[in-house]
């Protein structure tokens, strides 16, 4: 089994940083011999996206110009790497009550017509097919359940949706939660790992 973990918290020791982490150990606890990729969007971020990336995607591979080629080549590596996975881990904090601009920008490079997804008779489909997926998301407040800050998160009702599109609709989400909260912080971690199945 081949997994991808993908990392977008600036901070070392994050929460999202660390519950990614555990999950992919219980991973290669669970299948000996697995294989993992680690991207880290905060050390090599992606570009968002620009008019030479549009540009280059709506030109034939062998008619782009060296700078369409760069551009598209990042969008390129991304949906190879997914390609390659059996299983993704997507560790994400809560930023505004969304994700980074750096997972943005991943999404942005991988939701792409024709290649991860195509318009049909009956509407769009998703490409990317039979890969599980963990969202190991970090909170310092509370927003799942029937909390009353539920409302406020834009992360897993943004990205199971996105995901979901292009194919990848076995989706689980682990949420470290109340990392600010003096009564909750003690154990939000070891209670998210507990949570996990693999």
């Amino acid at each position: 089994m081949h997994i991808l973990h993908i990392i977008s918290s600036p901070r070392s020791n994050s929460y999202s940083r660390q519950l990614g982490h555990q999950i992919v150990e219980k991973l290669l606890a669970a299948h000996p011999g697995s294989t993992v990729l680690e991207r880290d969007l905060t050390i090599h971020p992606l570009p968002h996206l620009e008019e030479v990336f549009v540009q280059g995607i709506f030109t034939p591979a062998e008619a782009r110009t060296p700078q369409q080629q760069t551009a598209v080549g990042h969008s390129d590596e991304v949906i190879d790497q997914v390609l390659a996975a059996d299983v993704l881990v997507i560790g994400s904090p809560m930023y505004n009550f969304s994700i980074s601009s750096s997972l943005k920008a991943w999404l942005d490079h991988l939701v792409r017509a024709g290649v991860t997804f195509s318009y049909g008779a009956n509407g769009p489909q998703g490409l990317l097919k039979g890969k599980k997926v963990y969202l190991a998301l970090a909170s310092g407040g509370v927003y799942s359940g029937a909390s009353p800050m539920a409302a406020y998160d834009f992360m897993a009702p943004y990205l199971k949706p996105v995901l979901g599109f292009i194919g990848l609709t076995d989706v689980e989400v682990v949420r470290v939660e109340g990392t600010s909260m003096p009564d909750l912080e003690p154990t939000a971690l070891a209670k998210a790992i507990e949570s996990v199945a693999v």
